[in-house]
């Protein structure tokens, strides 16, 4: 352990309650204000914390979101500058019925209402639960969403609980929508900014970014973006050695053969402070076209560029805020976007055509050491090396290159808002591949174990995933009276999931696996290749992978929404969502694994009071999730996937907004769910490999029993914001506080793992800011974390828990980090 860096932190965990009982906690929802049609979900907005109404876009028209009779939040464009988001972490923390993990930058799983089985985010696993939109177009990618920078941003919309008719597929639990500017043909406008920051234990970053709006023409106007972005570390690889005893004994069974000197490892050459860097950079460019009065084109290309070092987690059996790694670790993630949007008038109806195409590239060098340490310890991991008479050392790292294409067509017609009877009705397509490329590499191995045409690899993924989805949606409004008003939906859905390739050891060491379960047999170079015998997938020996799912089905929701006056809405909603089955690799597993669904009971309220300066609105809910999907690392650390059984999540949200005083706020959500519990034991597979939820009540086949508390998303996340404007020496200036508390959770449903890997700790962390107006610029400060509070999103091992477990890494929120930021509007 290394204590050459002290590191010390305030706890805030004292003061939770006395803040929890004064207030109701609930996150604001910046008011947004949208131009054109209200049918036009497309709308540009802007917005402004003095603004009455909210417009959001969430039933794919612009409407108050006091109207809209579902648990929804928005952020806007104001909002997210006074809370001084850049990133995802930033504003998921703003969003209570959110969680997420993630163990670095670009790669955050989504979570909703609980809807969390504890999935490892594997690239051969499950679907995410929760689709993230980035204006009409899915960024979720099988990995997890993209990680876009937070700048010239409408609004952020979380929708909570499954929205299957208007969203499919990945919305299971719910849906986060990024909405972006529009470019404005009535004006210019500008602005560019400029942020020096530095992290508590760590180094200094900076943040630069700007756009432009400037018309072409009464008609046209073009829209650009850009940032800028550098992160400093503040993880610590300190300098240790590790030594691999089967290694260093030199013996094979009985017979000693020696060692070639190297089964001791030192990382003297990598060991450095502020390890964890990460740099950003991107740019968007949208154009509008209004070709007429009934019809506008809006064009978009949006690309990012990101590279991080190190690790984002701490070991804690190493010290705070460090870690002691042996090989490179490092990742390069680029993707870029392309959309178009066309928004059109036919006689009464509006036609909205929205369609995407994305890439994204991600390369990366991780260090996978404990995996081979920990095994060595079990059951003798040794590897010999070229000359096969001595022990060499087995440390491993893993190169990864994963590709990924997505793209999405949606189509659809709505009838005019103010109708007594209106609708909405679409067609929606999507396709996204995966290829994936990982190699487990050990220097100087026996060529003997690799795997054919992969020099010192001795496990290779070469796959290749692609997931489909078509869809059919409608959903029809009738005003009974002109104040009580049904709604119901459906979508007709097909889905159709395929992974293909190889994966596996090399024929030296495969049994029933990689070379060993080569298509055909014998592995050989001369085509043709008509059964995939020979057939070399990306230049992998063979396939020995060729699986696929095909589902069809439909999703539903009903609502009834009552306005007892202009300002006070009840409602009543029941909803469904899915989610796609998907393929297991091994051979003795379930084969497939099939589409979980979630039914959603909701009862809400919204309400404005005293001329708007009190909003408050509440949901309380309960969700039955059946078949749900669970993956986890299994033997050799390879993922499976399996339908765990039934769930139930009960709880409820609450968000409000109170102006006691002209240029004084506080605004608050709160998301508190009292019942988390698998319905159904969790069982090991059966010997014939099949799924059951009869094990007997104490026995190894035991994995969760019924009752089991689901793991990772909190009992209660709640946040709390009092922002203060005011005049200083003639000067608009401000003051802001703004808390996040969310209570602990464990990190895995399995009663043995769970006991290993320990529970994600409570926390609570402050932020504060301060700043003025000057004619010339604007001038912010503000603090993160300001206790420097060691919250942890996310435990995880490199391999099975009960293996790896007491090597664990926690990743923790990012530490204290004070910020000034100069601005200026053009």
């Amino acid at each position: 352990m290394s204590d050459h860096k002290p590191k010390s932190k305030v706890s805030a965990a004292a003061w939770t309650p006395l803040l929890l009982a004064t207030t109701m906690l609930t996150g604001v929802a910046t008011p947004a204000l949208a131009q054109n049609n209200p049918n036009n979900a497309n709308a540009s907005s802007t917005a402004s914390s003095n603004d009455d109404e909210i417009i959001v876009t969430a039933t794919k028209r612009s409407e108050n979101i006091q109207n809209v009779p579902m648990s929804i939040q928005a952020i806007g464009t104001e909002r997210l500058e006074q809370l001084n988001v850049q990133s995802f972490n930033d504003y998921a923390q703003f969003l209570p019925s959110l969680t997420y993990q993630s163990a670095g930058p670009g790669f955050a799983r989504t979570f909703m209402r609980g809807v969390n089985s504890g999935d490892n985010g594997n690239h051969s696993g499950p679907l995410p639960s929760v689709g993230v939109y980035l204006d009409e177009q899915p960024i979720t990618t099988i990995t997890g969403a993209l990680d876009l920078h937070v700048y010239d941003i409408a609004r952020v919309e979380s929708l909570a609980g499954p929205q299957g008719t208007l969203y499919g597929a990945s919305s299971l639990a719910g849906t986060v929508r990024i909405i972006t500017n529009r470019p404005d043909p009535s004006g210019f406008s500008a602005a560019a900014s400029l942020e020096a920051n530095t992290v508590d234990h760590g180094d200094a970053g900076y943040v630069a970014e700007g756009y432009v709006n400037v018309p072409l023409a009464s008609n046209a106007a073009i829209r650009l973006v850009g940032w800028s972005e550098h992160d400093g570390g503040f993880i610590d690889n300190v300098h240790g050695t590790r030594t691999y005893p089967t290694c260093a004994a030199g013996f094979v069974g009985s017979t000693f053969v020696g060692n070639d000197g190297t089964c001791t490892v030192d990382n003297a050459q990598l060991a450095r402070n502020n390890y964890n860097t990460t740099d950003t950079y991107g740019a968007r460019a949208a154009l509008r076209i209004d070709i007429n009065e009934n019809w506008t084109v809006t064009p978009q290309v949006m690309g990012q560029v990101q590279r991080t070092r190190g690790v984002f987690a701490f070991d804690p059996n190493v010290g705070d805020l460090e870690v002691m790694h042996f090989l490179p670790e490092n990742n390069h993630d680029n993707w870029y976007q392309a959309s178009m949007t066309v928004n059109g008038h036919i006689g009464d109806f509006d036609l909205t055509y929205a369609g995407a195409y994305m890439r994204r590239g991600d390369t990366g060098h991780s260090d996978y050491t404990d995996y081979s340490y920990f095994y060595d310890v079990l059951a003798g991991y040794y590897i010999y090396n070229d000359n096969g008479t001595t022990l060499h050392n087995p440390s491993q790292g893993i190169l990864s290159h994963d590709r990924y294409s997505k793209e999405s067509h949606e189509l659809r017609i709505t009838s005019p808002s103010e109708n007594r009877l209106r609708f909405i009705a679409g067609l929606f397509y999507e396709r996204q591949i995966h290829n994936i490329e990982q190699r487990y590499v050990i220097a100087g191995m026996n060529d003997a174990w690799e795997v054919h045409g992969w020099p010192d690899t001795i496990w290779l993924t070469e796959q290749q995933r692609i997931d489909r989805d078509w869809a059919a949606y409608g959903q029809a409004s009738f005003d009974i009276t002109s104040q009580l008003t049904a709604t119901a939906g459906i979508r007709f859905f097909k889905s159709h999931n395929t992974l293909f390739g190889f994966f596996g050891y090399g024929s030296g060491l495969s049994s029933g696996t990689g070379e060993a379960a080569c298509f055909g047999g014998a592995i050989n170079t001369s085509p043709p290749f008509p059964d995939f015998t020979n057939y070399h997938f990306h230049g992998a020996p063979c396939v020995n992978l060729d699986r696929g799912i095909e589902e069809t089905g439909s999703t539903w929701s009903t609502n009834l929404t009552y306005h007892l006056n202009p300002d006070v809405m009840v409602y009543g909603t029941v909803s469904t969502g899915f989610r796609p089955g998907g393929v297991n690799r091994r051979i003795f597993q379930q084969a497939l694994f099939n589409s979980d669904t979630l039914t959603n009971y909701e009862l809400g309220f919204k309400s404005s009071w005293d001329q708007n300066r009190v909003r408050l609105n509440a949901a309380i809910f309960q969700e039955d999730w059946h078949d749900f999907q669970f993956s986890f690392l299994g033997a050799n650390g390879l993922t499976e996937v399996r339908n765990a059984g039934d769930a139930r999540i009960r709880g409820i949200e609450s968000d409000f907004t109170w102006r006691p005083i002209d240029g004084f706020t506080i605004s608050g959500a709160a998301s508190y769910l009292w019942q988390l519990e698998l319905m159904q034991n969790y069982c090991s597979l059966l010997p014939d490999g099949s799924q059951t939820t009869t094990c007997p009540t104490v026995d190894s086949q035991l994995l969760a029993p019924a009752g089991s508390r689901l793991p990772v998303t909190p009992h209660l996340k709640a946040d709390l914001t009092a922002r203060q404007e005011f005049r200083l020496w003639n000067y608009d200036s401000y003051w802001q506080v703004a808390m996040v508390h969310q209570s602990s959770a464990p990190q895995d449903i399995r009663i043995i793992e769970g006991g290993i890997i320990g529970r994600l700790p409570a926390y609570t962390s402050f932020d504060l800011s301060a700043g003025m107006q000057f004619p010339m610029f604007d001038l912010d400060f503000f603090i993160r974390n300001a206790t420097d509070e060691r919250g942890e999103l996310y435990r995880y091992t490199e391999c099975q828990i009960q293996v790896c477990g007491a090597q664990y890494y926690a990743v923790p929120i990012q530490p204290r980090t004070i910020a000034v930021r100069v601005s200026h509007q053009f």
